[in-house]
């Protein structure tokens, strides 16, 4: 005789169950569950019978183990405190238990969760419920500089947070946009669709019967595939700068606006700096840079923060 415990969870939807889950309930003297278990109504419509009860009580379900086969389903978000119970009973009386997972997580699955609380927010948070995308693109800036901070400190511990902050106001944008009833609307489904679709198409050499050398063929194929589709979206007007965000740090925008026109093999006297002012010797700077394989924002700000440690240590000496 046993009492198998059956775990499932909520991220999957109910009466997807594995084929041992089905057998354990059908062989089961006993089932029983909390009365608003999702999934009763699955089992009811498969023929098995389950007992519904307010809160299980874990030593009679150890009792009625030790005469016969009995099964609990345990809630989805966990019956941690029961099967520690359980536990703690069965060590002096042993009885037959086991655990079995009717449903698990895939890879991917918490993102469900996220999609669950901003939902939950923007209809129930003064604060989040009147942000438009206007308010919120500061933060998206803000949230991906941090990102971009965490790395170049090498800090890969608090990396995690940084990430989860940046996907989070993607999921914030997106219930935004959802919410609309003309054809911007959107949903976060839409925008991985986007993305899935969008990587499929520029790897054809994994999805597709494309054969690469090398990287540097399949940044080739990239940026073909790349100008085929701003040909595509623009016509006759696409450039090779469609796309750079202007509103981009300057060296940063100075640094892919000369990657782009790298692409078209333009003649040196179009790249020659235009004048003698300050912007043009710092775009001629951008390019040096560049032609040495550094990114001109990273060298910027890894001199500014030598500079932010020399006075702090210079402020410290002083006050000393």
């Amino acid at each position: 005789m046993s009492l198998t415990l059956l775990a499932t969870t909520h991220r999957v939807a109910p009466g997807l169950l594995s084929f041992p889950a089905w057998q354990a309930l059908r062989a089961a003297a006993r089932v029983s569950a909390r009365g608003d278990h999702p999934l009763l109504p699955y089992l009811a419509d498969a023929g098995v019978h389950a007992e519904q009860v307010a809160e299980p009580d874990p030593r009679a379900l150890v009792a009625e183990a030790r005469e016969r086969d009995v099964l609990w389903i345990a809630d989805p978000d966990g019956d941690e405190d029961l099967m520690r119970a359980i536990g703690r009973l069965v060590v002096d009386d042993p009885v037959d238990v086991e655990v079995l997972h009717g449903s698990w997580d895939l890879p991917g699955a918490r993102l469900l969760d996220l999609v669950s609380v901003m939902d939950t927010l923007r209809r129930e948070c003064p604060w989040d419920a009147k942000q438009t995308h206007e308010s919120l693109v500061k933060y998206l800036l803000e949230e991906a500089y941090e990102v971009s901070d965490t790395v170049e400190q090498g800090d890969y511990g608090a990396l995690r947070e940084e990430l989860g902050d940046v996907l989070m106001q993607v999921a914030f944008h997106s219930v935004v946009a959802s919410e609309r009833d003309d054809d911007t609307a959107f949903t976060i489904d839409d925008v991985a669709a986007g993305i899935v679709d969008k990587l499929v198409r520029r790897h054809p050499h994994v999805f597709a019967d494309v054969t690469v050398s090398g990287a540097d063929e399949v940044n080739a194929n990239w940026e073909q595939i790349k100008a085929a589709e701003r040909e595509a979206r623009s016509g006759a007007d696409a450039s090779v700068f469609d796309g750079v965000p202007m509103g981009q740090p300057a060296l940063s925008l100075a640094a892919q606006l000369q990657r782009r026109a790298d692409r078209l093999n333009p003649p040196a006297d179009l790249l020659d700096r235009p004048g003698d002012d300050v912007g043009s010797r710092l775009f001629a700077l951008v390019r040096e840079a560049q032609a040495a394989g550094l990114d001109p924002e990273a060298e910027l700000r890894r001199v500014a923060r030598v500079f932010r440690d020399r006075v702090r240590n210079w402020e410290r000496e002083r006050t000393a």
